[in-house]
């Protein structure tokens, strides 16, 4: 029986497609070195380290694997996630009051099939006081998202405005999913739950 394997240890990817679509996953983390090459275009590495992730993952022939890697950018810079909370703080105030990209690389592979692509998201913030951006660095939820902040958690309140993909900004854009996997000839819907079908 085929499966959809999950090549990332992202537990809001995992919740995507699990607890949103329905979907029955294997989660297999791919382990790749992340860094990026020098002189590489954000947009370049995101679909570069999506399809170094689909590659790794071990999967029988008939699985479909999925994989996404995602960035901030702002002022041409690129913001992963930070590694303590004074590096979140500053990323927060560099978004605070101001306009930033998400660019999610997606990359998928059926058998000897593949297909990938990147989808851009722009996020508004709201102008953040530092007592705000102190709370939120305190809550501990900037810790491990790229940006510092969690569009589909408590960071939701500082967006103004977004134009694109709300869950590319969480981590995996699904409508563009959708048009990679039916590239390879499957069906997301394929993967539904056994007990969600009717």
């Amino acid at each position: 029986m085929s499966r959809l394997v999950l090549a990332s240890a992202s537990p809001r990817r995992r919740d995507l497609l699990a607890d949103r679509l329905g979907l029955d996953i294997d989660v297999r983390p791919a382990d790749v070195d992340e860094a990026p090459k020098h002189g590489e275009a954000p947009a370049a590495m995101v679909q570069r380290l999506a399809r170094r992730k689909v590659s790794a993952v071990q999967a029988e022939m008939e699985d479909l694997v999925v994989a996404a890697d995602t960035v901030v950018i702002v002022d041409g810079d690129v913001m992963g996630k930070p590694e303590t909370p004074h590096e979140a703080e500053r990323m927060l105030r560099a978004l605070s009051g101001r306009e930033h990209s998400v660019l999610t690389g997606v990359a998928v592979r059926l058998g000897p099939k593949g297909a990938s692509g990147v989808d851009r998201t722009k996020v508004r913030f709201r102008r953040l006081g530092p007592g705000e951006i102190q709370w939120y660095v305190d809550t501990g939820e900037p810790l491990d998202k790229a940006g510092a902040y969690a569009i589909q958690g408590i960071g939701g309140i500082f967006v103004e405005h977004i134009e694109g993909s709300e869950t590319g900004v969480i981590g995996l854009p699904l409508g563009r999913l959708a048009v990679l996997v039916a590239s390879v000839g499957a069906n997301l819907m394929d993967y539904r739950r056994s007990d969600l079908l009717p």
